[in-house]
């Protein structure tokens, strides 16, 4: 990682050999496992199944993308069409579209060697500014902090480091002692299979409840700070994430507990006016009738399952990216720090 230590978590997204490399999420904790995707077809497969995911990873990985589709079949209009599969994968991060279209650009330009190259670059430009983000984020996490998340915002969501996870991670690494509460994150359990695992490699003190238990915690005050990530932040900081994010920000709000919400600049959205605007991706059935392939709902069960809700702007304490911390967060904060105002 550009000469710093070794990191205890491997790049979730690199270009190996005209392939391109992924953390199989799918696998863990159990086994830290690679998938390697020679055909833009298996990368969008691996983008559906969630063998990647997290908003700033997916960006990569789309980036990566118009990369591959350069390499293995480089005329304009079939890299056009390939792009426009890889955009479409998952509706809601938004940072999938941006890194597609920033290769894309590179592409048109310079052709398949531009393309990697961009690619390259908005992997490394991720994990720097998560890095700048945590150290910005530590700042916010008390000494001894009790930190709750939800999800996985840590180093598999992203290129490397994390946004949440890198928050907490920083404060860590600055001796600020915090401890995490990890939500499961029902119904994929992202956060009992990936955050535990990611925290546990860091040896960051942390603790795995269900989902329900986030409300007790905060009355009985063992609750100093919730941490999540984005997967997009509306123009006037309304900010979609995993599903149960909306009810952790009522709950923290209702027991005077901040909650903070850390995301690369890419994340934000300026084109976006609100929450509303906000696309919100609907799984699969069976990712909640059934865990780990056993079936805990009757036959013929209806479901429904978003994969993401939207938290208001009114009740995120601070939105944290590389560019800075905004408290309060509004349209005008948010032009502010894009410097458009």
């Amino acid at each position: 990682m550009g000469g710093r230590r070794t990191d205890p978590i491997p790049p979730t997204v690199a270009w190996r050999a005209g392939r391109v490399r992924l953390i199989d999420q799918r696998a863990l904790p159990g086994r830290l496992r690679f998938v390697e995707c020679a055909t833009v077809a298996e990368l969008v497969g691996a983008i559906t199944s969630l063998a990647v995911r997290g908003a700033p990873a997916l960006g990569a990985t789309g980036a990566y993308g118009v990369a591959l589709a350069a390499a293995v079949r480089p005329t304009p209009a079939a890299v056009r069409r390939d792009a426009a599969r890889l955009r479409a994968a998952r509706p809601t991060a938004v940072n999938l579209a941006h890194g597609v279209d920033a290769a894309l650009a590179a592409f048109e330009a310079g052709g398949a060697p531009a393309a990697l190259a961009a690619a390259r670059a908005y992997a490394a430009a991720d994990v720097d500014a998560n890095r700048t983000l945590g150290r910005l984020g530590a700042a916010l996490v008390p000494v001894d902090g009790r930190v709750l998340t939800h999800c996985n915002a840590g180093a598999l969501a992203c290129v490397g480091y994390g946004t949440a996870v890198g928050v907490v991670r920083a404060a860590h690494e600055a001796g600020r002692r915090p401890a995490v509460w990890v939500d499961e994150t029902r119904p994929v359990l992202q956060g009992a299979r990936l955050t535990a695992w990611e925290l546990g490699r860091l040896g960051v003190p942390h603790r795995l409840v269900v989902d329900g238990a986030a409300g007790s915690l905060m009355a009985a005050g063992a609750v100093d700070l919730v941490v999540v990530g984005a997967d997009r932040i509306a123009a006037n900081g309304d900010v979609a994430n995993k599903i149960g994010t909306y009810s952790l920000a009522v709950l923290a709000r209702h027991h005077g507990i901040p909650l903070v919400v850390a995301a690369p600049w890419t994340t934000v959205d300026l084109d976006t006016p609100d929450g509303a605007a906000i696309g919100i991706e609907a799984r699969a059935a069976d990712e909640v009738t059934t865990v780990a392939g056993v079936r805990v709902a009757p036959p013929g069960t209806e479901v429904h399952n978003p994969a993401f809700d939207v938290t208001p702007a009114a009740l995120v304490h601070a939105i944290v990216t590389e560019r800075g911390v905004i408290t309060r967060p509004t349209a005008a904060r948010l032009q502010r720090l894009a410097g458009r105002a």
